[in-house]
């Protein structure tokens, strides 16, 4: 079997490269609905991907059978400016995709460990259409930072973990975030990033040896994954 290593796609504009993504997204989501009535999509937060929700939100899918995932979140109400799932919701569930669903994360009737265990149920089981996550300064993608409390259990590939709880000095709320294993359980993911300095930390965590987070997603041997960078 042929060894799986990233595949580049490199752009001259950020705008160029959200479109693509968009572009592919669109293609992954349209493969499932052709034969299933329902397909998940895992989404980042951050300001990165904001483009790429603009338009993906006006593609011509079938969005009322599309679910849509965050990769994290932080542990706060869900209209908290802070909050991925408010990002998403103005972002990505405008235009066409409104009739889109989300899974909400925030659960103040649950402490988060509780909450990231009844969302074991959530899981759904044929698996992602498409995960798209960002990567940080610190080789970090999802809530899986270098200095996370439980970066072992979620950057384990073999975890059956969908969500876990994460403390990190990145971030003044307790955050949640999906494991690797979960991550993996996709037909395909798509990584973007914007600038010189995240695709030296790139190139770096393709080393074997490196320590970054996002090293153990380039290297794993389950998922396709396609890397979309501009300047």
């Amino acid at each position: 079997m042929a060894q799986l290593v990233p595949v580049e796609h490199t752009f001259n504009s950020r705008e160029e490269a959200a479109v693509a993504i968009a572009d592919r997204i669109a293609v992954l989501l349209e493969a499932r609905l052709a034969n299933e009535t329902h397909a998940t999509i895992v989404v980042s937060g951050g300001t990165t991907p904001g483009q790429c929700f603009d338009a993906l939100s006006r593609k011509p899918i079938e969005w009322q059978g599309v679910k849509v995932v965050l990769s994290d979140e932080r542990w706060v109400p869900s209209d908290h400016d802070d909050s991925n799932e408010k990002l998403v919701r103005d972002a990505l569930l405008i235009n066409m995709a409104a009739v889109a669903a989300i899974l909400t994360i925030y659960d103040p009737g649950r402490s988060v460990a509780e909450r990231c265990e009844s969302l074991q149920g959530a899981y759904p089981g044929n698996g992602f259409a498409c995960c798209m996550l960002g990567m940080g300064d610190d080789g970090h993608f999802a809530s899986l930072f270098p200095d996370a409390d439980r970066l072992a259990d979620g950057l384990d590939p073999d975890s059956q973990l969908f969500y876990i709880p994460v403390r990190t000095t990145a971030s003044p709320h307790v955050r949640v975030s999906m494991t690797l294993g979960a991550l993996l359980r996709s037909d395909e993911i798509v990584l973007l990033f914007f600038g010189d300095d995240k695709f030296g930390v790139y190139e770096q965590a393709k080393s074997f040896d490196s320590d970054y987070p996002v090293a153990k997603l380039l290297a794993q041997q389950r998922t396709p994954v396609h890397v979309y960078w501009a300047p």
